[in-house]
């Protein structure tokens, strides 16, 4: 098995396409083909599926695809180590959810790229329940998270804050005049949340459940900024960490209620990999979310 392989299974993997595979490992389609070929001969298993024009990954290929990113990403790191030493250097492919990469990674950011400028960060977001798949394939170094718990044990994780999590409404709701707000309260309320893979969503919905409160009609979205809109709007109540909304609750656009129900709140961990080599990169990263995130 060649690396050359591996780099060619990894890209027709993510492409679904020879012709494209072909443009992106610099070589010819009837090459990706023959390695292709010859990688499925040591296997001895189809990794792909040629289907008319289209090309799938087999179960084979789909159980395979991990360990391939990981061999390539073990032999990435075991060069930069000898290359560069101690010296923070190379890619850092950071998973964050989108209130973390918006409202908290700024700061972050702009300092670890004054010291640490020879460090290409790439930031993805993501759900928490991908983030174990991403963290052991290689597609991530590292990732941040929001839960009250990291339960897989192939996960390493450093604890960095706890969040307050806000239930949001415009400041002449109905809702913005009562001294409490308990889980009762929102039967039949009309809901604007992100969308189900969301951690603190899903404890929301948790404690719902628990109650047997069924709320009114639920509309999720992608984007914190469209629910702030839409709450501010008075299309219903938001459910929101309270550092994305700090600016609008200042300038009075939203008012928090005062939540009389389990809380709400929920902690940001760090994780990597507990088999993944800690680059200097990802050692300066630790450090500087503790010295700038940590309570």
């Amino acid at each position: 098995m060649e690396v050359r392989q591996l780099q060619i299974f990894r890209t027709l993997a993510e492409e679904l396409n020879f012709t494209r595979t072909a443009e992106k490992v610099h070589t010819v389609q009837s090459n990706v083909t023959a390695q292709i070929r010859s990688l499925e001969d040591e296997l001895g298993t189809p990794l792909f599926d040629r289907l008319g024009r289209r090309v799938v990954l087999t179960d084979a290929g789909r159980r395979f695809q991990p360990f391939a990113e990981q061999a390539l990403a073990a032999m990435d790191q075991g060069q930069r180590a000898v290359r560069n030493g101690d010296e923070p250097s190379g890619p850092l492919r950071i998973g964050a959810p989108e209130s973390v990469l918006t409202y908290r990674l700024p700061q972050v950011l702009r300092a670890f790229r004054r010291r640490f400028p020879h460090v290409e960060l790439v930031f993805r977001p993501f759900f928490n329940a991908t983030v174990g798949l991403k963290l052991e394939s290689g597609k991530f170094d590292m990732a941040i998270v929001m839960a009250d718990r990291v339960p897989n044990a192939a996960i390493e994780s450093m604890r960095l804050r706890t969040e307050r999590v806000f239930l949001l409404c415009a400041p002449d709701h109905p809702m913005a005049a009562h001294p409490t707000t308990k889980p009762a309260d929102l039967a039949g309320e009309s809901l604007l949340l992100t969308e189900s893979g969301c951690s603190y969503r899903l404890k929301f919905d948790r404690i719902l459940s628990t109650q047997n409160v069924r709320p009114g009609h639920v509309t999720e979205f992608s984007s914190l900024e469209a629910i702030k809109e839409c709450a501010a709007a008075g299309m219903g109540l938001a459910l929101l960490p309270a550092v994305a909304a700090a600016r609008e609750l200042r300038q009075n656009q939203l008012k928090a209620l005062h939540w009389a129900g389990p809380t709400l709140d929920i902690a940001t961990h760090i994780l990597w990999h507990k088999d993944k080599w800690v680059s200097p990169a990802m050692q300066a990263f630790t450090e500087l979310c503790r010295d700038k995130l940590e309570e």
